[in-house]
């Protein structure tokens, strides 16, 4: 089944000296996302942006913006993100310490009328999803150990996506798969392959022509 494919160009790797330029290019580009990683040095040992930096991006750009927390405390930071301008909100399994839990909090994101996400890093059993298949809009396999872009690709990634793929569609479930880390125009046709329909680039789109890296990938 042939699906449409989502770019979300992650911003993590953006020249913040030419920011107006290359959100204009991204723009332009065809990318319909914008993908925001947010890293508290606890959860990963990195940090990045806060909810005011997403405010920034929600005045320059009119591009969905997919927020990935991978932090400690998602339920806290929620309300935050959403209400400084995130579109979808995908927090991580396994901070999460019960089924309740996860089972809330993508609760209060539809509740604002959000997209909600859930994410599982590399050694992570995709088994662990199966509980959620009708709780969440996206469903987000790191391709990659979180917290540094610039990685190479996991191959056995491929293999929950497949797996996952299966399990949405007998469910009859619309939710988007989405695949982040080591996204290359090699790797993307791999994951295309697999039933992702969301690509997440980083390094890859930001250190060549933008609009030619989006269109490569699509």
């Amino acid at each position: 089944m042939k699906r449409n494919v989502i770019v979300a160009p992650s911003v993590l790797s953006m020249d913040y000296s030419q920011m107006k330029e290359q959100l204009d290019e991204v723009s332009a580009s065809g990318a319909e996302w914008l993908h925001f990683d947010v890293m508290d040095g606890h959860f990963v040992p990195n940090l990045t942006f806060g909810p005011d930096i997403l405010k920034g991006f929600r005045k320059a750009c009119d591009l969905f913006l997919d927020v990935h927390v991978m932090i400690e405390r998602p339920a806290f930071f929620s309300e935050k993100f959403l209400t400084a301008g995130a579109d979808n909100y995908t927090f991580h399994y396994e901070v999460m310490k019960e089924v309740e839990d996860i089972h809330n909090l993508a609760s209060l994101v539809h509740s604002q009328s959000k997209s909600v996400g859930i994410s599982i890093k590399p050694d992570t059993p995709v088994e662990v999803l199966k509980p959620f298949l009708n709780d969440f809009d996206v469903f987000l396999i790191m391709s990659v150990e979180p917290g540094f872009g610039g990685q190479k690709f996991i191959p056995e990634s491929l293999d929950k996506i497949r797996t996952l793929r299966g399990w949405l569609d007998e469910a009859g479930s619309k939710a988007h798969i989405e695949v982040d880390g080591g996204i290359n125009e090699t790797t993307a046709v791999l994951a295309k392959s697999a039933g992702a329909d969301v690509l997440v680039a980083g390094s890859y789109i930001f250190r060549q022509n933008i609009r030619e890296a989006v269109k490569s990938l699509a």
